[in-house]
């Protein structure tokens, strides 16, 4: 009995420590268990955040959120475009948030299909040779490097960087530019911000282009003394990289053929006959496209050379109705603006050598899209030259008409009505402010909508002949198009040196030795008038600069550094000894 006592006494005393250690081992096996479970579940989020590519668009201004006319683009690819970025290195802080927002935007692309591959580039990453190699197989791309320098805090930094990307596909490419023209004048963060709103819209735009397998057709119209092909050779040269362009003389054609979807008007000067403005005024009414490029006024710096003062005449176009009937009337005016380039004025003699000085000369405004509320066409652009501009009004049409001003004078403009004495004495003295009142002139137009036909009950027997010879009926209005009126015709021609025979960059102002922005304009003109998809509406997309005051934060800089420095620390410092106490009072 007191064996069998013994025996359950220490059974029932090693009882709980075999309990205690088989716990102790169950507990070890689940906190493994579950250590490894979430080591997996860890290693699987990862993995399918690498395969899968989201975000969620939390910004004001909606930056990451693709516009539905790219998102389309990329979604009917049926075959690899590869995108292929030379914006690689390592770059200063203000040009960063570039590459970081083209490769964010490429990673959006990649996530919307399975057919777009990409490729980041250094090409300043090899031996010397390498190096070399590379560069100049850019330059026969047409791909340029750029030296950009961008000032931080307290000094400039420069590298020498090639802010291009290439997009190819089907067996064609196109480079593309993704850093925006230095204004001068304008700081590089807001040529780097107008850069990043604009990349969206340029590689969605490239890839248009590359899935386009018949090449729109374009005319320009000859015959009225328009501008001559050496005087628009270099827009016509950048129109023809993706459309197919065509001289007509409106003589020639019964109508215009339906296949010309755009007809572009460059600043004829002899009259329109009824016949041919019947013609134009059918090819609108089934959906045609236009582009009028009119000087009311034969105002030319040459004339005035010639013989000063110079009283300019009106051209004879006999357009006015065909335009007041579409929706606007250009006046017989020209528009002077403070805000203008310069012309050489002779202002001494220093023996036989004359002595010029460039002078303010105001019929040559520069004019500059609104920053506020800039139509996609204009948006983000850099200056643009006019010369000798007239104003436009716009006009109550019969039909429904969206009527758009899209390049305005600035708020110190005037207005001079013909007939007028033209003289270069105006930019020998300083302008008369109180005299510049007549702010904001449109000088730039686009008509969309229905438009209602010039020669609704005028249709004569021999223009009914015309109509029935091809089987055409009569129009009275439109479908549904859009054009676009610029009253000045030589925003399109291009200087030319005529000492070595060359043509110059459209929009080049050889006295103010700048490029702006003409042929920029033109070509997004183009693209609005015949994109039927959408996506220059992605130009419209504005990411907001929100600039860093840089005297106040040097001013500031030990209180920030303490408050982002010290203050996390001390608190820390306070969470351990709060976290330590409670822990003492429970535990203790």
């Amino acid at each position: 009995m007191v064996i069998q006592k013994r025996d359950i006494n220490t059974t029932t005393h090693q009882h709980p420590n075999t309990y205690n250690m088989a716990k102790k081992q169950h507990t070890r096996r689940q906190s493994l268990f579950q250590l490894g479970l979430f080591l997996g579940i860890l290693i699987f989020l990862n993995i399918l955040a690498n395969a899968f590519y989201g975000h969620i668009d939390l910004t004001e201004d909606k930056r990451f959120t693709l516009t539905p006319a790219t998102k389309q683009q990329i979604k009917e690819l049926d075959d690899i475009v590869y995108i292929e970025s030379f914006l690689e290195g390592d770059f200063p802080s203000g040009f960063k948030r570039l590459q970081t927002a083209l490769g964010d935007l490429l990673n959006d692309f990649k996530s919307m299909s399975g057919y777009v591959e990409c490729q980041f580039t250094n090409p300043s990453e090899g031996t010397v040779e390498e190096i070399n190699a590379m560069r100049e197989e850019l330059k026969n791309m047409g791909i340029f490097p750029v030296n950009l320098q961008v000032k931080d805090t307290e000094e400039y930094s420069e590298k020498l960087i090639f802010p291009a990307v290439l997009v190819r596909y089907k067996g064609r490419g196109i480079p593309i530019n993704v850093l925006e023209n230095n204004t001068a004048g304008t700081p590089p963060e807001v040529v780097l911000n107008n850069s990043i709103s604009l990349l969206e819209y340029k590689l969605t735009n490239a890839i248009q282009k590359l899935k386009t397998l018949h090449r729109p057709k374009i005319a320009i119209t000859e015959g009225h003394g328009e501008l001559k092909p050496y005087e628009t050779a270099d827009f016509d040269a950048a129109l023809q990289q993706y459309y197919e362009v065509e001289r007509i003389h409106l003589d020639s054609f019964t109508m215009i053929p339906p296949e010309f979807k755009l007809v572009i008007m460059p600043k004829p000067r002899q009259e329109f006959s009824d016949k041919d403005k019947f013609k134009i005024d059918q090819f609108v009414m089934n959906g045609g496209r236009m582009i009028w490029l009119i000087d009311r006024l034969s105002a030319e710096l040459d004339s005035m050379r010639v013989r000063s003062p110079y009283i300019p005449f009106d051209y004879p176009l006999n357009l006015d109705d065909i335009l007041f009937k579409y929706g606007v009337r250009i006046q017989p005016n020209m528009v002077l603006d403070i805000r203008c380039s310069r012309i050489p004025l002779q202002v001494g003699q220093m023996g036989n050598a004359p002595q010029y000085d460039l002078r303010p000369w105001y019929y040559n405004p520069i004019i500059f899209p609104k920053m506020d509320d800039a139509h996609p066409i204009v948006k983000n652009l850099d200056g643009i030259d006019f010369s000798f501009v007239s104003s436009i009004d716009t006009i109550k049409t019969k039909t429904p008409v969206k009527k758009t001003v899209l390049l305005t004078s600035s708020d110190k403009s005037r207005l001079q009505f013909s007939p007028a004495r033209l003289s270069f004495e105006i930019a020998r003295y300083k302008p008369e402010l109180e005299k510049f009142d007549k702010p904001n002139q449109p000088v730039a137009v686009l008509l969309e909508g229905e438009f209602p036909s010039l020669y609704e009950n005028r249709v004569t027997d021999g223009m009914t002949a015309m109509l029935d010879q091809l089987g055409q009926p009569f129009k009275a209005t439109s479908r549904s198009t859009k054009m676009i009126v610029i009253a000045d015709g030589d925003v399109v021609k291009n200087p030319i040196d005529t000492k070595e025979n060359k043509i110059l960059p459209l929009g080049l102002n050889r006295y103010e030795k700048y490029t702006f922005a003409n042929k920029d304009f033109l070509l997004n003109a183009v693209e609005y008038l015949l994109d039927t998809d959408g996506v220059i509406a992605s130009r419209s997309k504005e990411v907001k600069l929100r600039l860093l005051n840089k005297s106040k934060a040097k001013a500031e800089k030990t209180k920030w550094q303490m408050l982002n420095i010290v203050l996390p620390l001390v608190l820390l410092f306070l969470f351990a000894l709060g976290f330590n106490f409670m822990r003492r009072r429970r535990y203790a």
